[in-house]
């Protein structure tokens, strides 16, 4: 966790942000290359998320173990959740694990993780602070030969999703960002951390996607840190005049 017990209404979420693999595991089997890529976490995430939580002085609560060892933005034990295969890339390890393996990864990184959430939001609420959970993620430019046009989406479901449409609106206003609305991946029963903490609550929340080669430097970073805190502005005063 970054900057515990800031003061900003943001609550910055990195479900994927790193990409260690724990002591034991043999790299998962997989070379550099592999690790380093976007099946392995949300290039450019840990960054950005460090950059707004210093320029929002916001709390930014992120993931340090790839999501090739659990994924958090899944539920434990969904099929997807330790991957045996990833964008074509096969992970032995995670093929032969069996369900006392799965629950113990589950144990010792997915819900310490999910905790920390769930925990600064129950401290938030009872101390009255106004909060909107954003979930920040990249996703990569070209998947299985088709190129994604979106430099940024917002994704967004059930709960109350009026600050997510207020993003989306905001970005949408620059045509050539060519803002995905749930795109290029659909808030669905997939997913698994905004819909554990924001729905039942009825928090507004947004889930960030932000394409990686817009990320790749610090050049980068900044224009989107810029961005990015243009937008929650004007959502959150969109949000208040609803």
């Amino acid at each position: 966790m970054l900057n515990p017990a800031a003061p900003s209404p943001f609550l910055l979420l990195g479900d994927h942000a790193g990409n260690l693999i724990p002591r034991g595991m043999a790299d998962l089997g997989l070379d550099e290359g592999e690790r380093t890529r976007h099946i392995a976490w949300d290039i450019g995430i840990a960054a950005l998320g460090t950059a707004l939580s210093e320029r929002l002085d916001a709390t930014f609560i992120h993931q340090t173990y790839s999501r090739l060892v659990i994924d958090c933005n899944r539920r434990p034990g969904a099929p997807d959740s330790i991957p045996p295969v990833s964008d074509g890339t096969a992970i032995a390890l995670n093929a032969a694990l069996d369900g006392a393996g799965a629950a113990a990864r589950a144990e010792a990184i997915h819900a310490p993780y999910q905790a920390a959430i769930a925990d600064d939001i129950e401290r938030r609420l009872a101390a009255g602070q106004e909060t909107f959970l954003i979930a920040l993620h990249s996703f990569t430019p070209s998947m299985r030969g088709i190129d994604r046009p979106w430099k940024v989406g917002i994704l967004h479901d059930a709960g109350d999703s009026r600050f997510a449409r207020a993003m989306l609106a905001f970005f949408a206003q620059d045509p050539d960002l060519m803002a995905g609305d749930n795109e290029p991946y659909s808030m669905d029963i997939i997913d698994y951390t905004i819909p554990t903490h924001a729905y039942e609550r009825r928090l507004p929340y947004a889930e960030i996607e932000i394409r990686q080669d817009l990320l790749a430097d610090d050049a980068g970073i900044a224009a989107w840190c810029d961005r990015v805190e243009q937008a929650l502005a004007y959502a959150r005063r969109e949000y208040a005049s609803l």
